[in-house]
């Protein structure tokens, strides 16, 4: 890990010019002044797909905002098997544990490169004493990560195997945006739908028969999204 200054972050040195910590995480409200008493605070993480930055239960002294790639927060059923209870992408913020000193509730895994800085919670305290707005941008934060986890409870583990997938895919791989995007792995979607990789692997396998899918490998290269919320909506 290489440290960072939150004045560099500011500035937009070297890989931190496109940074989500400056315009779209946590520092956003602030102002360059706020940042020049505090030197180095921040460290710059990279991860490869399946490294974990922190485990569930650990007691850490950061939080985590990501700046590029994407990870999953993973719970532990008491049969051993594992559930996604949530997906971060860039600019989100995980890791919030550790500004309420309580162990770290989830295991953090990287789904594919990623691009993180550790910040941290005793900066996070001494600029929230003296700036309010970090706080309430703080406060929204931790909103979003509650709202994100009623959307998981609620699309993903209701409905037939079908309409989970379909749920899936619309919010992770189908956005309204064009491009070329990733195709999780079979297992990781099982675990976000709480569907087996077996039947994950034959939905979207008829998925793609059927023309809504056209993928190549582990890319999604176009999906049918008004047919994909049919299914979601149980309408066929």
């Amino acid at each position: 890990m290489k440290p960072i200054s939150l004045h560099e972050i500011w500035m937009g040195a070297t890989k931190c010019r496109h940074c989500a910590v400056r315009d779209s995480a946590l520092f956003a409200g602030l102002r360059e002044a706020d940042f020049r008493h505090i030197h180095q605070p921040i460290k710059d993480v990279t991860l490869a797909p399946t490294d974990v930055l922190y485990r569930m239960h650990e007691r850490g002294g950061a939080l985590f905002t990501l700046r590029g790639g994407a990870m999953k927060l993973l719970q532990y059923l008491p049969d051993g098997s594992q559930r996604i209870v949530r997906l971060l992408k860039n600019g989100d913020v995980l890791g919030l544990e550790a500004l309420v000193d309580q162990p770290y509730q989830h295991d953090a895994v990287a789904l594919t490169d990623c691009e993180i800085c550790a910040i941290p919670a005793s900066v996070i305290e001494r600029l929230g004493h003296e700036q309010p707005r970090l706080y309430q941008e703080l406060m929204v934060r931790w909103q979003q990560a509650l709202n994100e986890a009623d959307a998981w409870l609620t699309e993903f583990t209701t409905g037939t195997a079908r309409q989970r997938v379909a749920r899936l895919l619309l919010r992770l791989a189908c956005p309204d945006q064009g491009g070329h995007l990733p195709l999780f792995g079979r297992e990781d979607m099982g675990a976000m739908v709480g569907l087996t990789t077996e039947t994950v692997s034959r939905t979207i396998a008829e998925l793609r028969r059927q023309g809504v899918l056209r993928d190549h490998g582990a890319t999604l290269r176009e999906c049918d999204r008004e047919t994909l919320h049919r299914i979601a909506d149980g309408e066929e």
